[in-house]
């Protein structure tokens, strides 16, 4: 099989990019390895909470072979082999591989996954624990990033009795400063979820979490949330730069001038984004600099004026939704740069605890270089548009007057 531009990965990236090439009239191929049509990943934990249904998530449809796992890359054929013994031919290869769940290396807890213990990555693996949770079972998830947040609300709109183990001083640590993950902390425990923080699993037994310090967790259901990794095993053994990802320069292209890298498994500029709007942008100025080639067919021209990627300045929001206490309600929170100043930086912060309300800005200058805003979003919508435009602000405008309803602006 010969296709002109192939795309190994069904995901969010490979998924924009197929879509934009066949606007343009180009013939691309992705190549799925899961056997579902391709779906929104940061949805899975509203399935879980029995939100919405499978289909729901479903991404817009594509030119995906589903099913398929690549399995090698012949950079001299310019060849992808296949698990099912089929070779695709490419004139251009894109990587959107994305990423795999850390396994964190605790006792008990070596090659395939104890029955009961589960990750939480993919639609498979939200199925399962869907098929296995239950009212008043007892869980445990171990990870207090965005991923295990998600999955212990979710648990807990389910009915199970739920303890997070964080091994961080806070909730979301690489999002949120100690003042917003605290009030993130009271949300969860007001729907049921037991959170420690700093509190470090060594090992399992079964599907009890023993900690660091002998305590045991008795549990009958156990998610791994422990981050996810670049997936670049084909990369690595295609013999392409790899670093934490696979390296790619402003065109997305990596150190073969054949092969382009986008979403999880890219690293540019030093950066691995792992975040759905970054990858978005990247697939978008991926299908720009594609259909600007002039010929797919003949040698890539390193020195041409194609579009550039120069980095993803993106905003993070997070609505954490489902069933649960209508006290609870949903959970808004957004979250952008380094929310943790510099001496000399200004910081601008209110929180209204009556409300679960919370918001802080970093400002170096006339910059926004960080911040989180968690509960009332009303201020979101000016303070993307200054950060993802890194706009300097009004002189005019107080800075207090950043976390107004209109932002200020």
């Amino acid at each position: 099989m010969e296709s002109k531009i192939v795309v190994i990965g069904g995901g969010t990236a490979g998924v924009r990019l197929a879509r934009q090439l066949g606007v343009d009239g180009v013939d691309v191929t992705v190549l799925g390895e899961e056997p579902h049509a391709p779906y929104n990943r940061l949805l899975l934990a509203e399935v879980l909470a029995g939100r919405y249904g499978p289909e729901v998530i479903a991404l817009p449809e594509a030119p995906v072979r589903r099913g398929v796992r690549a399995t090698a890359i012949d950079r001299d054929l310019r060849l992808v082999h296949c698990a099912d013994g089929t070779s695709v031919a490419y004139e251009r290869l894109v990587l959107a591989t994305g990423s795999n769940p850390v396994l964190p290396p605790l006792r008990g807890l070596a090659g395939e996954l104890p029955d009961g213990v589960h990750p939480f990555r993919t639609l498979d693996d939200c199925a399962a624990l869907s098929a296995a949770v239950r009212p008043g079972i007892h869980a445990v998830v171990v990870g207090g990033g965005l991923l295990g947040v998600s999955a212990a609300r979710a648990l807990a709109a389910r009915g199970a009795r739920v303890v997070l183990a964080q091994q961080g001083e806070h909730l979301m640590e690489r999002h949120l400063d100690v003042s917003a993950s605290q009030l993130l902390r009271g949300h969860l425990e007001s729907l049921g979820v037991e959170v420690h923080t700093e509190c470090r699993v060594r090992g399992l037994r079964g599907t009890a979490v023993e900690l660091a310090d002998g305590y045991v967790l008795d549990s009958e259901l156990v998610v791994l949330a422990c981050g996810v990794r670049p997936r670049v095993g084909l990369a690595h053994a295609a013999g392409l730069e790899v670093r934490r990802g696979i390296v790619v320069d402003d065109e997305l292209r990596t150190s073969d001038p054949y092969i382009y890298a986008i979403g999880d498994c890219a690293e540019h500029d030093g950066q691995v984004y792992g975040l759905a709007g970054p990858a978005l942008e990247q697939a978008d100025v991926l299908a720009s600099v594609l259909t600007s080639a002039p010929d797919l067919t003949s040698a890539p021209d390193l020195t041409s004026a194609s579009p550039r990627y120069t980095g993803t300045r993106a905003l993070t929001r997070l609505t954490l939704t489902g069933p649960g206490p209508a006290t609870a309600g949903p959970l808004d929170l957004a979250a952008f740069g380094d929310p943790t100043p510099r001496p000399g930086d200004d910081v601008v912060q209110l929180a209204d605890a009556t409300r679960g309300a919370y918001r802080k800005v970093v400002v170096r200058g006339d910059r926004l270089v960080g911040g989180v805003l968690l509960g009332d979003l009303a201020a979101v919508g000016a303070l993307a548009r200054a950060w993802e435009g890194d706009e300097a602000l009004p002189e005019s405008v107080p800075l207090l007057h950043l976390l107004t309803n209109d932002g200020g602006l």
